[in-house]
């Protein structure tokens, strides 16, 4: 336990140092922005990458996938449900906000640094079957709730997905391992390396990416779509580490991965809505602070 907490208190600190250097004006908010892009085409693949050649996949752990679709299911279909008598605005804002998972940026750092291989591979498949819906079906889902009839067409989602180099990274990673074949040694020396600086970079852009402006007149819709997606998410990990039928390290990964903070890119599908922006991204700012508790408690509990 000690350890855990020992290096929970690291990430948060990292995370704050990010945080109070941007209030300092060592950083701008436009930083994030950068960073953003050091995560997603450098750090992020490297780590994906770095990670996957230290495995063999077992054909179960394909799953995963799957179970990151069902989870973003559950979550988009307990947010229309929580506004069943209210307008199709309240709908889409909660199936939007209380869906999706913040895997790249937030948990797997955390993955990174407390579990092995399989760990990481059971968190990168989550998030493919992740991205399926956070890049394009929940919008599409929010949209229709609107009634705004904009569509998203196959084209356009897998055109989204294949534009993502960390996706990307998954798909080519799985493959050459169920096909044994492995990349060169320089090419995993250089992404062991690049890939290490991930937790610290994606952490540190959380921090200065942080906002947290609370209106009075918000607090209820705050409140109710944080208790709900935390409900759902002690729910889906209890039943995730003791139902479902996988080892140890699978069901622990899955257990934590559960409490991760809702998708980033939620604040920016609400405005394409026109919804509510400022409420959304206190939201997702305040399920950062909520998941580092839970997941801190998670992985005391697993290990």
């Amino acid at each position: 336990m000690g350890d855990v907490l020992v290096k929970a208190a690291a990430f948060v600190a990292v995370i704050l140092a990010g945080y109070l250097m941007k209030r300092g004006g060592l950083f701008k908010k436009e930083d994030f922005h950068v960073l953003s892009k050091v995560v997603i085409y450098i750090t992020l693949p490297s780590a994906i990458i770095s990670n996957f050649s230290k495995m063999t996949i077992d054909y179960s752990l394909l799953l995963m996938c799957l179970i990151g679709i069902f989870c973003n299911l559950v979550t988009v279909a307990a947010g229309y449900l929580a506004n069943i008598r209210r307008s199709g605005e309240y709908k889409a804002f909660d199936m939007l906000n209380v869906s999706g998972y913040n895997i790249g940026n937030f948990t797997m750092p955390f993955v990174q640094n407390f579990f092995g291989p399989v760990g990481f591979a059971v968190t990168s498949l989550f998030d493919a079957g992740n991205a399926v819906m956070c890049t394009g079906l929940t919008y599409t889902a929010a949209s229709a709730a609107m009634a705004k009839g904009q569509k998203t067409t196959i084209k356009t989602m897998a055109k989204q997905l294949f534009s993502s180099l960390p996706f990307d990274a998954y798909m080519l990673m799985t493959v050459l391992s169920f096909l044994h074949i492995s990349l060169p040694a320089v090419a995993l020396s250089f992404t062991e390396t690049v890939g290490g600086a991930n937790a610290f970079v994606a952490l540190f852009m959380t921090g200065i990416g942080f906002e947290l402006k609370l209106d009075r007149e918000n607090l209820a819709e705050i409140g109710k779509a944080l208790a709900l997606r935390y409900g759902i998410a002690v729910i889906m990990s209890l039943a995730a580490f003791f139902l479902l039928p996988f080892s140890l390290e699978v069901r622990q990964a899955l257990a934590v991965i559960a409490f991760g903070p809702v998708s980033s890119v939620a604040p920016a599908f609400s405005g394409r809505l026109g919804l509510d922006v400022g409420l959304a991204s206190v939201i997702n700012s305040l399920s950062i602070v909520v998941s580092v508790i839970c997941m801190t408690a998670a992985l005391i509990l697993v290990l």
